[in-house]
């Protein structure tokens, strides 16, 4: 993101395949640095298995793959919604067996991984999912994996990229990971000196994460009691409601039934809620 500001085509349309897909095709991708983030890049020298299973979501032109096949890593999977983007990346490592092209939803996505990498798929995701992300992440690592890589640290005039804060991702992640680093990246590229966060987190394999589809619920203050009544069950440790108000994250100690959180819902008939798998 050169000089990190909006860098993508037709911003007032859905952040959709399409919408992704023009930005390859008119190679409108101003986000990409051309090469692995210093800070990514410094992460993974220091990691001694190289057969530990790896995914890049939204993964763009995945330098970051490129670079854990040059030192030797053999169990790389790639992620990302654009197909003009994936046609390229199975012609460029059509010669090895040691990175998997998937083109598709991330959120539709099935496995588990002992690491996870984020280069500039959080920001390019509408704020509203991020309470499913952290669900998601979660779902796909295994039980003492890690996510790590680098979050804005700076909000943005014209968006995506989306930016953030450390107090946000304190609040948001905080239940379901334990934090390993969440600091100012210190060798970040020029442009985002002081602008990033560079993060490991592990996940808590003793928490479980669920995710569930909401609908009937219109304001802030439905969802402050909502998610009162929730935080009384005794198994939940934290809830989190989009701010669209159409998802719910719950973290607890034991799995929460759909049953539990209807009952809890029934004293609004307009509320509806369903598992998200």
């Amino acid at each position: 993101m050169e000089g990190i500001t909006c860098c993508v085509k037709s911003c007032e349309k859905p952040l959709d395949q399409s919408y992704w897909d023009l930005q390859y095709q008119s190679e409108t991708t101003g986000w990409d640095l051309g090469t692995i983030s210093p800070p990514i890049k410094a992460y993974v020298d220091q990691l001694k298995d190289t057969t530990i299973s790896v995914l890049i979501p939204g993964c763009g032109n995945t330098y970051e793959a490129e670079y854990l096949l040059e030192k030797g890593f053999t169990n790389i999977t790639v992620i990302d919604i654009a197909p003009t983007l994936v046609e390229k990346l199975k012609e460029k490592f059509k010669n090895t067996n040691a990175i998997r092209i998937i083109q598709g939803d991330f959120f539709e996505h099935k496995g588990s991984y002992d690491l996870i990498l984020e280069q500039t798929f959080f920001c390019a995701l509408p704020p509203q999912m991020r309470q499913k992300y952290v669900w998601k992440m979660h779902q796909l690592l295994s039980k003492n994996g890690k996510k790590a890589g680098l979050l804005f640290n700076r909000s943005f005039e014209v968006s995506p990229p989306f930016g953030g804060s450390k107090t946000e991702y304190e609040q948001l992640f905080s239940e379901a990971f334990h934090f390993k680093i969440l600091e100012t990246s210190y060798n970040s590229v020029t442009p985002r000196a002081q602008s990033e966060l560079f993060f490991v987190f592990e996940k808590k394999p003793e928490v479980i994460v669920q995710c569930f589809a909401l609908s009937g619920i219109t304001c802030s203050n439905c969802t402050k009691t909502v998610l009162q009544k929730i935080g009384a069950i005794p198994e939940v440790i934290n809830a989190q409601i989009n701010s669209t108000f159409t998802d719910l994250i719950v973290m607890s100690t034991n799995e929460i039934s759909l049953g539990q959180l209807k009952e809890v819902l029934a004293y609004e008939p307009e509320y509806s809620i369903a598992l998200v798998d």
